[in-house]
Formats: structure tokens, C-alpha cells, sequence
């Protein structure tokens, strides 16, 4: 195993400035992340029911799912960024695609709206009384549970179709048991990688049915899908045995992330690894890994090797994570910021 500790601060910059010219897309599941904020210290008991209701003082919307790996993207200033998803024709769909309009990034639209289909969305009530301390409640979801519609994979299909030529890379995020990256979406985008495009894939349960792509688990996902129970891992050579399985398995290459461990990249032939450089807590981890796919993406992108986009991809993770109370992003500013004070 290669340990890939430094990357000095040239080749960086370097990477990061070529990023002005990569065109990259997002394929997955895109959602709409909404926090209510309510202050107890205003509820009072309800004159029809035994009960005290949260008093919403403060609303706010962000992007979610892949919508903040989309985020992410546009925080690095690709010259442009597709996004191939499906909404329903709901009000969370209007909002999601303002939000996605936002993001200045040189955004084109390639998200399908379904009239049958729920917009991805997750409510986060946050309660807080006299002091500073905030609680989250449960939380309430809207997703869809059933498959898409043949007529809506095939507009999506073709959709990534009329794109594909554009693009230099393409990363999935594939994360709901009924998302957009079915059956056929998923071997259409493994055709595309097969005739030269960059693929990334990262999918919560269906790591292992990828093909001719880079795949990115997460260290429970990656070594699953080799086959291997990850409560009987824990060193970092232990899992670069498994991300060297996976990697002989499936003839895919791999960057596996290890949490706090670093990360992991590895073909048939060799494997790097890339420590996690030190934090002082506190930390969010909250979207450790969209931060991590989106700058290994557009790393990827800008012609950088994969065992550095890697290490490029960890820098963005540690940026986001110490942003406490949101799922933050990374830019190029803050990712060279980062790189100057870290320690091994």
C-alpha cells in the first residue's frame, strides 16, 4: 500500500484553477432539505388537543441528496454543471429547481418532472426553550416508493444522452431504495462509461452492480460489496485489502472513504492510501461525503490523477465538517486555506 501523504501547495492551485474549465454532471437523487426552527418558550397548550405545538419562528430550504453534491460542485466554479434528476410537480419541486437555479455554476437543467412522483424532501423540525441548546425531532420525509414510469426513465435517458459529449466527468448519487438511478438508468450510464466518459459512482446499497466506473463507498458500503463484514476491520490496511477485492471484483477502480481514517484508493494493481489530516472538534459530518464525491469529481475533471483527487476530495471533507449546523460546501478559496494550516 502507497501512502499519498502531501501534495505541496503548486500542484494544488494548479488542479484547482483548471476546474474553471470542467464540465462535470450529477445524475442521482436530488432532495430538498427544509429545517423549522421553533421556539418553545412561545408554544402554548392547545385548546383542542392535550398538546403543545412548536411555534416555527424561522423557516429554511436547502439543497439536499444530491442536490448538495450539485452544491458542492458549483462551490468549486466548474464552467458548467448538469443535473440529470426527476421532481414531482409539487410545490418542493418548484423550490428545489430555484434552488439548483441559484447556484451559479453555469447550471443546466436536465431534471425531469414526473406529475406521479413526490419531490424528495426532508423536514427537520429544531426545538429550541431557554437555553442555547437546539434539539432536532423526528424527522419527516416525503420520497417517493415506487419505481419510475418506463416513459420518465426514457426521457432521463435521453436527457444524459444529449449531454453525455459535453461533459468530463459524471458522478452518481445514487441513495433511495425507489430513486432515479434504476436498472436501466444505471447500465446506460455504465455504456457511456465504456465509451470514455468518466463515471463516479456512489450508491448507498447498490455499490457493487456498477461497471466499467470509478466506484466511491463509503468504508461499510465498499467493503460489503466485497464481500467482507466490516465489524471485523478496523486498521487502515484492512480495508485497503478490501477496496483491493472490490477493486478485482468488479474491474472497477476504487476511492473508498474511511471516515475519520482518510480514504482509500485502489485498481487491480496497487492501492493508495490518504490519511485524515487532524481536527479539533467540533464537527458536523453531515454531508462528509457529498463534499467528498463532488471534489474528487471535479478533481478528476481537471486532470488530476485519482489517488490525488482523492486527496483533494479529503481536503473538501474537512473543510465542510467544520461547519457546524449546516450542510456546508467547500470552495477552492477555502479548500487552499485549509491546505496551508493542516497537520498530519
Amino acid at each position: 500500500m502507497k501512502p499519498y501523504y502531501n501534495m505541496n501547495r503548486s500542484r494544488l492551485t494548479e488542479i484547482l484553477n483548471r476546474m474553471n474549465g470542467v464540465k462535470i454532471g450529477l445524475l442521482g437523487d436530488i432532495c430538498l432539505d427544509i429545517y423549522w426552527h421553533a421556539d418553545m418558550r412561545k408554544s402554548e397548550l392547545s385548546r383542542e388537543t392535550p398538546h403543545f405545538p412548536l411555534p416555527v419562528v424561522e423557516e429554511r430550504m436547502s439543497l439536499g441528496g444530491g442536490g448538495n453534491v450539485a452544491a458542492n460542485m458549483a462551490a468549486l466554479n466548474p464552467e458548467k454543471l448538469a443535473v440529470f434528476s426527476v421532481i414531482g410537480s409539487d410545490w418542493r419541486g418548484k423550490e428545489l429547481m430555484r434552488l439548483l437555479e441559484k447556484l451559479d455554476s453555469g447550471f443546466s437543467n436536465g431534471v425531469v418532472t414526473d406529475s406521479n412522483r413526490v419531490t424528495n424532501a426532508y423536514i427537520k423540525p429544531m426545538r429550541k426553550g431557554f437555553s442555547d441548546v437546539e434539539y432536532e425531532d423526528p424527522r419527516l420525509d416525503f420520497t417517493s416508493y415506487k419505481p419510475l414510469s418506463w416513459e420518465v426513465e426514457d426521457e432521463l435517458v435521453k436527457s444524459l444522452d444529449r449531454a453525455a459529449e459535453e461533459l468530463d466527468v459524471l458522478c452518481i448519487s445514487d441513495q433511495m431504495p425507489y430513486g432515479v438511478v434504476t436498472e436501466r438508468v444505471r447500465a446506460h450510464a455504465c455504456c457511456l462509461a465504456r465509451q470514455g466518459l468518466r463515471v463516479v459512482a456512489d450508491s448507498r446499497d447498490r455499490i457493487g452492480l456498477f461497471s466499467g466506473v470509478i466506484l466511491k463507498p463509503n468504508e461499510i458500503e465498499g467493503t460489503a460489496a466485497a464481500g467482507l463484514n466490516p465489524d471485523e476491520l478496523s486498521s487502515a490496511e484492512d480495508f485497503a485489502a478490501a477496496a483491493h477485492t472490490l477493486a478485482s471484483k468488479t474491474g472497477n477502480k476504487v476511492f473508498m472513504t474511511l471516515g475519520a481514517k482518510g480514504s482509500l484508493y485502489a485498481d487491480a494493481k496497487e492501492t493508495w492510501y490518504i490519511p485524515a489530516r487532524k481536527i479539533d472538534k467540533p464537527i458536523d459530518f453531515c454531508g462528509a461525503g457529498d463534499s467528498s464525491l463532488s471534489g474528487f469529481g471535479m478533481a478528476i475533471g481537471a486532470g488530476a490523477e485519482p489517488w490525488e483527487a482523492a486527496y483533494i476530495a479529503g481536503l473538501c471533507s474537512e473543510v465542510t465538517i467544520r461547519q457546524i449546523g449546516v450542510t456546508g460546501t467547500a470552495s477552492r478559496t477555502q479548500v487552499l486555506k485549509w491546505h496551508s494550516q493542516l497537520e498530519i
